[in-house]
């Protein structure tokens, strides 16, 4: 019995259970029960089953009713959760929420995150421009603006973002024109710190910087493109020349939820 789904008074039922040779068990659940004449019918069908009750219930108010009644009908109940929510309590002097349902909130929240992780990795730096079609966040800009850390980062807040770079010589995306536009944000960057960063990445390398990714003009043409791509698209830019990718996350979370609203 539960005044969530039972999984976790199924799970120790079956523990228990599996200590000995029944020949035959079935357990039934009584799931989201939050009012004593719920938990009064699930007793009573337990007692016309000849049942023990394993209970998880967090409600006090919900316990102390079952454990009325239960010991009226003559029904034997275990309670499964209160005694390590009283320990806790005790032991770590806080008090609990009282809430049903919140370990599966909490997986929920997980396995979003895990997911919009995974989302990113695979949408990353335009590798399959469907993704974008499917992202809550889509970053634009030119390479070495920091968009794949950004990405990640809204990951693992549990937004799904891909990103696009902008190259002249590479026609943007069609599917970053079928988006609506509050889900694009572009980034861009003064060109002298891009040179730089160009000229670190390079140096980390071991390669030479008399290429054409680190050349000023090439930057120059670059910026202009991808200005001009994002002006197309209609979408807010973001300048990073000083920005860490937190605070950038946090303005593209504010465009993001403004555009939603």
């Amino acid at each position: 019995m539960s005044d969530s789904v039972g999984e976790t008074g199924e799970t120790l039922a079956k523990a228990a259970a599996s200590q000995f040779n029944f020949t035959q068990l079935e357990i039934r659940r009584a799931s989201f029960l939050n009012s004593s004449q719920q938990v009064e019918a699930a007793l009573i069908e337990a007692k016309r089953a000849d049942a023990m009750v394993v209970y998880t219930l967090v409600s006090p108010v919900l316990r102390a009713a079952l454990e009325t009644q239960a010991h009226l009908l003559g029904v034997t109940a275990i309670d499964a959760m209160g005694p390590i929510i009283g320990a806790l309590e005790h032991v770590y002097q806080l008090t609990p929420k009282n809430q049903p349902g919140l370990i599966r909130k909490i997986d929920e929240a997980y396995f979003k995150k895990v997911e919009a992780i995974e989302f990113a990795v695979k949408f990353d730096d335009g590798k399959e421009p469907r993704g974008i079609l499917r992202a809550e966040i889509i970053i634009v800009g030119v390479s070495r603006t920091s968009k794949t850390p950004l990405c990640i980062y809204l990951a693992h807040k549990g937004y799904k973002a891909a990103n696009v770079p902008l190259v002249p010589e590479v026609e943007a995306p069609a599917e970053l024109f079928k988006v609506p536009v509050k889900r694009v944000v572009g980034l861009t960057i003064k060109p002298s710190r891009l040179l730089e960063i160009r000229y670190e990445r390079l140096e980390s390398m071991g390669l030479s910087r008399d290429i054409d990714y680190a050349n000023y003009s090439r930057i120059l043409a670059e910026l202009d493109y991808a200005d001009a791509v994002m002006r197309k698209i209609g979408c807010p830019v973001i300048d990073v020349t000083s920005k860490g990718t937190e605070e950038t996350a946090a303005k593209v979370l504010e465009f993001y939820r403004r555009g939603v609203e």
